[in-house]
């Protein structure tokens, strides 16, 4: 066996597997790149030719729209495996957004996963992650710190309405993501039973279309642009995060400023932003999930990158694993909004 040590490693553009010639969630623009999901820091355009699942192919194009036509684009569906060069590749469900996946790649004996980011948390609008067997786990820490622990997104989500019903005649204005927490959020509300329409930034609006399209029905979704104050007033309006301190949140009826973000355990930050509810639902693995994945995975060996990524590699070494950060620079550009 090759340990994947040898054939896999860290370059100025990315992730790199030298015998199958394509990089992992590069950086910067490649020939070849295999990409985990479609947020930005993991999604890049530029690229030669992308592999990646069909949900994440169809966000990329959603958010990229003709930058990403002059790619070469192929989709693999998960469990699915090709070959490159005599390199072994398949995609598992990661649970991070709909589409995302963990890259499986297997050479000469030895077996790598590349988690891009994953949750354990369920998620009604994407796949639960698999684990996978591997000789090495390269894993994300975006909240590799023992003071975050998620709470359950459906409990989050009835403090939401029970806000509502207290404050009816207040627009509760939601920050969250446009692509993974925005589709979650409304998916969780409606398994709650909130069944009444719930307005969107328009930024919000590409992507959830995308989301329908590929088969995740959302409910009555409608624009907040145009909508009347007595329409907002004790409804659910949901923005980007940068959106909440913005002009257009003014013509909202006296709102009550919401974030949906894993960030929100620390109160400082729900402090410093003038959020009056701040709602504890991230799709990125919390402290907990992040140590039960690694005795999932099994791997020896653990490369840590993107988040606190000491604190994981320290907890990784006492349970007997071998763990050493990988520092690729995701997630550094909107950390707090996506996470």
């Amino acid at each position: 066996m090759t340990h994947p040590e040898h054939w896999l490693s860290v370059r100025p553009e990315g992730l790199y597997c030298a015998p199958g010639d394509f990089f992992i969630d590069p950086l910067r623009p490649v020939e070849r790149a295999v990409i985990t999901h479609a947020h930005a820091d993991h999604a890049r355009p530029g690229h030669g030719a992308v592999l990646a699942t069909a949900e994440t192919l169809a966000i990329m194009n959603t958010r990229m729209g003709a930058v990403l036509q002059q790619t070469a684009q192929q989709a693999i569906a998960p469990g699915e495996t090709l070959s490159v060069n005599g390199v072994k590749i398949w995609l598992q469900p990661a649970g991070h957004v709909l589409g995302s996946a963990q890259v499986a790649i297997e050479h000469d004996g030895g077996r790598a996963v590349v988690s891009g980011d994953y949750k354990r948390a369920p998620d009604p609008t994407c796949a639960a992650f698999v684990p996978i067997p591997c000789d090495v786990f390269v894993t994300e820490a975006t909240f590799g710190l023992p003071v975050f622990t998620h709470p359950s997104a459906a409990g989050e989500a009835a403090k939401l309405l029970d806000s509502v019903k207290m404050f009816p005649e207040r627009a509760h204005l939601v920050g969250c993501y446009a692509l993974g927490k925005t589709q979650r959020l409304i998916a969780v509300l409606r398994g709650i039973g909130y069944d009444a329409p719930i307005y969107l930034h328009g930024a919000l609006i590409p992507v959830c279309e995308t989301y329908e399209r590929l088969g995740v029905a959302l409910g009555d979704l409608r624009p907040a642009t145009g909508a009347t104050p007595s329409a907002l007033a004790g409804g659910i309006v949901l923005a980007p995060p940068s959106a909440l301190a913005d002009r257009w949140s003014r013509r909202l009826p006296d709102p009550l400023t919401c974030l949906a973000s894993g960030w929100m355990r620390v109160r400082q930050r729900a402090k410093a932003r003038g959020i009056e509810l701040p709602l504890i639902i991230s799709d990125h693995a919390d402290w907990p999930e992040l140590l039960q994945t690694l005795d999932d995975v099994g791997a020896p060996d653990i490369w840590v990158t993107h988040g606190a990524e000491e604190a994981l590699v320290h907890a990784a070494t006492a349970r007997g694993f071998r763990a050493r950060p990988l520092r690729l620079g995701y997630g550094d550009a909107g950390e707090e909004e996506a996470a």
